[in-house]
């Protein structure tokens, strides 16, 4: 029987040198995307998917998530009094319960491999979620959800998957592919960010994964791969080779990569379209500036 998955962790260590000078001060993953920080996004699918312990890979910096998950005593009594039982339900949802979140420093920049290995002694033998902040995934049914779901089904080792062009592979772990059963794809082999010609696949990996422990022990063997890191699609890698027990799933759903300037301002917009107060609004103002583009061009 296939235990079931109720802790996640979330690498959250990088600098977020791409969105400075806002990541000076304060972690990317507290930016919003319309009235929420990234990191609310990948806690509320988390949640939807059955987690209830939360893992937290930090570094330096970062106590802005730690308060940020914390009771706000004083603004909660502020908005019960004036009465907004909204905001206040809206606020209590960032509260997490004592003992839910653990915070695990990572002291050294190695990469995505090494943050998860970072979390192995509060791991345990237990299968575990990954997810990365900066992949926003917009779906009917949250992308972790889906891949709980089906890993009930096959259990071991789990990759978020979807399908890109030929010229933006080389950005991506990509999935060398055997057999396709509907959205799960068995894998023979993952490489990290092959050249265009040398991928095995246009299947690439996303940030959401279901591993087993002994990725753990993989990753604690796991000499520097692409970029001088510790490579957590190496450790996967292995896995395949001694196992053969790795799947990719197709998730149905939009991702937005929020890790780069131009994948956040598109997120924002598709976010703030799907809200009945911010719609019309938005729609007014995106037409009335795409109409002054197209004058400007003629």
């Amino acid at each position: 029987m296939t235990r079931k998955v109720t802790k996640a962790v979330f690498p959250v260590a990088g600098l977020g040198t791409r969105f400075l000078p806002a990541t000076k001060s304060i972690p990317k993953e507290i930016l919003t995307l319309v009235d929420r920080p990234l990191i609310q996004y990948a806690i509320d699918e988390a949640r939807a998917a059955g987690i209830t312990e939360f893992i937290f890979v930090t570094a330096r910096g970062k106590s802005a998530l730690e308060d940020y998950f914390d009771a706000a005593p004083w603004l909660e009594t502020s908005l019960a009094e004036a009465g907004k039982t909204e905001l206040l339900e809206t606020l209590k949802n960032t509260t997490m319960p004592s003992g839910a979140i653990a915070y695990i420093r990572q002291h050294q920049a190695l990469g995505l491999g090494h943050a998860v290995w970072c979390a192995r002694r509060l791991i345990g033998d237990e299968p575990f979620a990954v997810i990365l902040p900066d992949d926003v995934i917009a779906a009917e049914v949250p992308c972790l959800q889906q891949m709980v779901e089906a890993h009930a089904e096959t259990g071991g080792n789990m990759v978020a998957a979807m399908e890109v062009p030929a010229d933006r592979i080389s950005a991506y772990g990509v999935l060398d592919v055997g057999a396709e059963k509907g959205r799960l794809l068995r894998t023979r082999g993952m490489v990290e960010k092959p050249g265009a010609d040398q991928a095995p696949s246009r299947y690439a990996v996303i940030g959401r994964y279901i591993l087993t422990p002994q990725i753990l022990s993989n990753l604690g063997t796991m000499k520097t791969g692409a970029g001088g890191e510790i490579q957590l699609t190496d450790a996967i890698a292995e896995e395949i080779r001694v196992s053969g027990n790795v799947y990719g799933y197709l998730f149905d759903g939009e991702r937005f990569d929020c890790g780069s300037k131009g994948g956040f301002l598109k997120a924002t917009i598709a976010f703030a379209l799907q809200r009945d107060d911010l719609r019309d609004e938005l729609m007014d103002f995106l037409s009335q500036i795409t109409q002054g583009v197209r004058i400007a061009a003629e």
